[in-house]
């Protein structure tokens, strides 16, 4: 499958970095519907997010950029060890592939997960260090390639990608818990399920006129229902606390733990500071506007919701504090 990608133009887009789209929780406003049409259920990798992208070197010849999952790559400003690990494999690995790839195919982006251990850490030894690809953009065209049209290609290079679960049409809510219960995938034998699954239906637009992805994250599922089991909350609980617990969740805080950990080569306590304002922080960015929704635009002290936001933190991991 030499040449141009379906889609794929003969114009060459000038790239720079590009944030891979947030995938949102299932049940959310920007994912309803979703389930509606033929849907991709891929496996949740627990790793970090990475990229790479074209950028020209001569009048004949690309190099490539790499990403984590917010900013541009650099020798100095590594992810986790992904850029020294694609520099360092130009002649036979990673690197090369990626060289390869992009003198071909300029205008196509690889988004993927760098496996290195996060939150979860029962994946088999053979995944660990590897870029797994799980989408590609196209900058020509502003689309994101549907996994039939970009598998071909992951093939030709040899690159690792995540393949779907199942594909199905018209899926359900019990469906979809059925298959997150069942994800093994990369897992040891006997040692539980993945991270979660993700949902693609590359027909959908939301009501935004976006595409979207949505997300089940185990752990996520689990607080959920026991929260739905236990005690019905107190009337007199602050809208900023339920949107501590609804939405700073255990997975989100765990993950910003462990990458503090991976760039600081372990822990300290002087860290713990770093660790209450990012996970404060990724509170408002990520999820305010989905709080503010579920409780119908109320106003909020955002210095009562710091306060909370940190005592959930404490919460999450005791072992911290």
């Amino acid at each position: 499958m030499g040449g141009l990608a379906l889609n794929e133009t003969t114009t060459v887009i000038p790239t720079k970095f590009r944030q891979y789209l947030h995938v949102e929780r299932y049940g959310n406003d920007e994912v309803q519907g979703i389930e509606l049409g033929e849907i991709f259920i891929f496996p949740k990798l627990d790793g970090t997010n990475a990229s790479a992208w074209a950028i020209s070197s001569s009048p004949e010849e690309w190099d490539y950029s790499l990403g984590s999952r917010t900013r541009e790559l650099s020798l100095t400003a590594d992810n986790a060890g992904f850029f020294a690990h694609a520099r360092e494999s130009e002649d036979d690995g990673l690197g090369r592939r990626f060289l390869r790839f992009f003198n071909q195919h300029p205008n196509l982006r690889l988004y993927g997960e760098w496996l290195v251990p996060h939150t979860l850490k029962t994946y088999r030894d053979e995944v660990w260090r590897r870029f797994w690809v799980f989408d590609v953009f196209n900058n020509a065209t502003n689309q994101y390639l549907s996994y039939p049209e970009y598998k071909g290609l992951m093939d030709e290079f040899q690159f690792d990608y995540i393949p779907p679960l199942r594909i199905i049409k018209n899926g359900s809510y019990e469906y979809f818990i059925d298959c997150l219960g069942k994800n093994d995938f990369f897992i040891r034998d006997g040692a539980g399920v993945g991270e979660g699954i993700v949902l693609k239906n590359y027909n959908y637009t939301n009501r935004f006129g976006n595409l979207a992805f949505a997300k089940f994250v185990t752990s996520e599922f689990k607080e959920k229902h026991h929260r739905e089991m236990g005690a019905p909350e107190s009337a007199k609980t602050l809208t900023e606390e339920l949107i501590c617990q609804e939405f700073l969740t255990s997975s989100m805080v765990e993950k910003i733990y462990a990458k503090i950990m991976n760039e600081c080569d372990g822990w300290n306590s002087r860290y713990i500071p770093r660790l209450l304002e990012t996970a404060y922080h990724d509170l408002i960015v990520e999820e305010m506007y989905n709080a503010q929704k579920k409780h119908k635009n109320t106003s909020i002290n955002f210095g009562v919701l710091h306060h909370f936001a940190v005592s959930r933190v404490k919460e999450l991991l005791p072992h911290v504090f």
